[in-house]
């Protein structure tokens, strides 16, 4: 087998990893299912891998990257006069198509379920992507011109923990009853990004009103 080969088999167990752990979690995902779903045997995983948890740190590093990529990109896409690049964002985030994107959508609300029970390498990767993304929404909090509301003394970043801590909340628990009751799943998404948008509004209509004289 050529070098060529290896790497494209490689990535191929990768990819159906990243799949199956996205959809069910790690624990639940065999290598025999894993690597019949790579179009391999069970085998040939030894051939790539010293372990599952080796592929695994590698499906996150892989995830995370990419993910982190596809969110900086939308973050520096120009938007009109109609909105700002923090609103698009959180309409996106809690969207019922970025719900339904189990494959492609955040990695960290993919993976946050296991996150604890996977191994230091992967859970760094896991931290490393999650830092990032408050990183990024900090950034669009910041472009926005978000006001700092009359006595808040918290930083920008602290702002986006928060944010993001409550879209990805919704996200997960929206995802969790999808099948089982899409009503409910559908309710919880626009009550958190009604909420979140109201938030925004209320930020900018309390910085317009004229400060009072000392």
């Amino acid at each position: 087998m050529s070098r060529e080969q290896a790497a494209e088999n490689r990535r191929a167990i990768v990819a159906a990893a990243t799949r199956l752990f996205r959809e069910r979690g790690v624990e639940a995902v065999g290598l025999s299912e894993l690597m019949k779903h790579a179009g391999f045997t069970q085998g040939g995983f030894y051939n790539h891998f010293e372990s599952k948890a080796d592929l695994v740190a590698e499906v996150l590093a892989s995830a995370i990257g990419e993910g982190i990529a596809e969110f900086t990109k939308l973050a520096r896409t120009p938007v009109d006069e109609s909105t700002t690049a923090l609103r698009r964002y959180i309409n996106w985030y809690l969207s019922k198509a970025h719900r339904d994107n189990i494959d492609h959508g955040c990695p960290v609300t993919g993976f946050a379920g296991d996150a604890r029970r996977l191994g230091a390498g992967a859970q760094s990767h896991f931290a490393g992507g999650l830092d990032d993304l408050i990183t990024i929404l900090a950034g669009l909090i910041a472009e926005s011109g978000s006001p700092v509301m009359e006595g808040e003394r918290r930083t920008l970043r602290e702002r986006a923990i928060s944010l993001h801590c409550e879209m990805l909340g919704a996200l997960v628990l929206s995802r969790s009853v999808a099948q089982a009751a899409p009503a409910l799943s559908n309710e919880i998404l626009e009550n958190a990004r009604r909420d979140v948008l109201a938030s925004l509004d209320e930020r900018s209509s309390q910085a317009s009103k004229p400060r009072k004289k000392p």
